[in-house]
């Protein structure tokens, strides 16, 4: 139930937002100028070459062969039945092998299924040849409303019937940055994100402060800065599912298609004023039989063919195969009776246009386009199918390029009457890559500071609803203290909470190794709407195992998630030097930050993420055999475990916790670790905390 930020699609579509406010301004001048001030540029995200297993020069190519009636698989070719072809010049198949994978739902799996709980677990467990990734990117922004809650019941049946136990799948929009994307094996989380699908196609009523920024703005202005937000956000999730996985990953794209371009009817200059000011908005036949739309159609879409072939060159780059899913099935027509279009040739144009783009992203990635088909379900079956089994062939490049260029890739078949579709080629690296490729592997990090980086940086699904930490220290009668805090997690861009969805209370239980509750209660006692700031429960219980219950609830008495979480409570009167859990606590003032440094009932933070203008403190209690206080001695770490430099520790307002105050305001964007030892008579305690420094 933590979150912390990694990456984001969004910020390149904010960026658009002032060239195409230029672009508003020249079109009309019944638009208000509304200059603001701009984020700065994201951090590159060109996407990465895919990383060769085998050597900087060995290619690794996925290929489905199936039969062209049936679309089943062809399981028995052999390595000879193959011609690979780079740059057209044939290569020497090297390695083959027949992949077939089922997800868990037929072989049982010899191990228990691992839950994906941190980064490193999506990480480790998304990098397995025999596990399937699978992303679906819901574009509310072109969908229509109807459609989507009709494409809610086959996604779900997908989602039920063809996913199984041991795949990883994540659900994105296009407002959401890739830091609350959780490949995940959680279905109801899941299925939770995609019950959440609302379309607002031609919709512009503003949903938050970004959408708000170009509100007033012609419409032709807001649908390309939607394509810029939904393509970019695409692109974004492309990278981070190539950065989880080599091999082949699908990204289900549920979406009726882009156009930069309007029928006159829409053209509105003001897009909140439906009509006004728009002389062809009551014209049914504006548009129609005039080559001067035919001419307005091809130049305003050159920049979406741009925008699209960086997406498929992405998609490429990183071996993710994009199947785009018309929720409309077998449409008749493009836009509504409202929309006052009544040219059955205009309507027609922009039906095939918009349809057009979902084939060149499948067409292009070794996907599939599901359009104009009312049974989506067997659409989508066939995604699973090419997920399944497929042939993995690698060679060694003859050529050994280190140009950093895309090299194309051709596979064909010697057999009649079947498909053949693999990647269409791969990026070389380029010579400073090769070198760093072949230079002597760096040390590993410490597996205690990958697991507290790692902790720092789990991110939630957009199922939950709040974040927690939970600590221990010393209790009374030989017990331990189990401090539980939660706060609500931050809605993310385009959310609004519907009536009762805002988390209120968590009902939190606790239950002995041999099963004995220990405690129960509710944080807080009486329900609260609505919650802003943490809220912690204190309780004694003995040291061993314990089992937490906990199940938030909202405003309405409805249960908005839980979890089961099983720990081990320290016993910490033993006669040794031993530590407390350490209290993170985070001041937005200097003000702020003396009162949390002064209050001995402060309540701590579970956020482990920070901008350079935050006041951070660490509250860590120290114990020593017979009362005795250790000495601290605290290190700020890289990520990669190297000291940087020592932080001192003060005396807290209560009797012995020591309190570090971190120089957040000094410190690059990126990962790092505290470093807490403490020595005495009974020996030395170590604990570790990560943390993330946002630029």
């Amino acid at each position: 139930m933590t979150s912390f930020l990694r990456s984001t699609g969004l910020a390149t579509a904010l960026i658009s937002i002032a060239t195409l406010q230029g672009a508003a301004g020249q079109q009309t001048q019944q638009q208000p100028q509304q200059p603001q001030q701009q984020p700065a540029p994201p951090p590159d995200q060109t996407p990465q070459p895919p990383i060769f297993r085998t050597g900087i020069n060995y290619v690794r190519v996925d290929v489905i062969v199936t039969e062209n009636k049936s679309g089943n698989s062809v399981a028995d070719l052999k390595p000879g039945d193959f011609d690979v072809l780079e740059d057209g010049k044939p290569q020497t198949i090297d390695t083959f092998k027949l992949i077939r994978l089922d997800g868990g739902l037929v072989e049982a799996t010899k191990e228990p299924v691992r839950q994906i709980r941190t980064d490193y677990d999506e990480e480790s467990e998304a990098a397995r040849d025999d596990v399937r990734l699978f992303a679906i990117f819901l574009d509310d922004y072109h969908v229509r409303r109807g459609t989507s809650l009709s494409v809610r019941n086959p996604l779900s049946r997908f989602l039920d019937t063809q996913i199984g136990p041991t795949d990883m799948i994540g659900v994105m929009y296009p407002l959401e940055s890739t830091s609350s994307v959780r490949m995940t094996r959680n279905h109801d989380a899941v299925m939770k994100a995609m019950q959440q699908f609302q379309g607002r196609k031609y919709d512009y009523t503003p949903r938050n402060e970004f959408e708000e920024r170009y509100a007033n703005y012609p419409t032709e202005i807001v649908e390309k800065i939607r394509n810029q937000v939904s393509l970019s956000a695409i692109k974004s999730l492309v990278v981070h599912m190539g950065s989880l996985k080599e091999g082949r990953k699908s990204l289900i794209l549920v979406s009726e298609g882009f156009t930069n371009a309007l029928p006159p009817q829409m053209r509105n200059p003001n897009a909140q004023l439906p009509g006004y000011g728009n002389p062809n908005a009551f014209n049914p036949g504006a548009g129609a039989n005039d080559p001067n739309e035919d001419r307005y159609q091809f130049f305003a879409n050159m920049d979406l063919e741009s925008d699209l072939r960086e997406v498929y060159d992405a998609a490429n780059k990183n071996n993710v195969s994009i199947y785009a899913v018309d929720p409309r099935g077998l449409p008749g027509f493009e836009f509504d009776i409202n929309e006052n279009v009544g040219s059955f040739q205009v309507d027609s144009q922009y039906l095939n246009s918009t349809m057009n783009t979902l084939r060149e992203l499948a067409e292009n990635t070794d996907g599939r386009a599901i359009v104009n088909r009312n049974d989506l379900d067997v659409g989508m079956k066939q995604i699973i199918r090419d997920s399944s089994a497929y042939y993995l062939i690698g060679y060694n490049s003859s050529q050994a390029p280190t140009d950093g260029k895309f090299h194309e890739i051709k596979v064909r078949v010697k057999r009649p009457g079947i498909q053949v579709r693999a990647r269409k080629g791969y990026w070389a690296l380029t010579p400073d890559d090769a070198k760093r490729a072949t230079a002597p592997p760096k040390a590993d990090v410490p597996k205690p500071v990958e697991a507290a980086i790692s902790a720092a940086t789990a991110r939630p699904s957009r199922a939950s609803v709040v974040r927690s930490w939970i600590g221990t220290s010393r209790g009374e009668n030989g017990k331990t203290r189990v401090t539980f805090v939660w706060e609500p997690l931050p809605r993310l861009p385009g959310d609004r909470a519907a009536a009762g969805d805002e988390p209120s209370q968590v009902s939190l239980m606790a239950l002995a190794g041999d099963g004995s509750p220990s405690f129960r209660g509710r944080v807080p006692e009486a329900p609260a709407s609505p919650i802003r700031t943490p809220q912690r429960v204190s309780f004694d219980v003995p040291p061993g195992k314990l089992q937490l219950r906990i199940s938030v609830q909202g405003t309405g008495s409805q249960v908005l998630d839980s979890e089961l979480r099983e720990i081990t409570i320290p016993d910490l009167t033993a006669a040794q030097t031993m530590l407390g859990t350490p209290e993170v606590f985070r001041g937005r003032t200097a003000p702020e930050l003396q009162k949390l440094k002064s209050d001995p009932n402060a309540i701590p933070t579970a956020i482990r993420e920070f901008n350079r203008s935050d006041r951070v403190v660490i509250r860590v209690p120290a114990y020593g055999p017979g009362g005795t206080t250790p000495t601290l001695s605290v290190h700020l770490l890289n990520r990669t475990g190297q000291p940087m430099n020592e932080v001192p520790a003060t005396p807290s307002p209560t009797p012995g916790v020591q309190q570090i105050e971190l120089p957040i305001a000094g410190l690059a964007a990126g990962e790092y670790v505290v470093e807490i030892r403490a020595t005495g008579d009974g020996g030395e305690a170590k604990e570790l905390v990560g943390f993330r420094v946002m630029g």
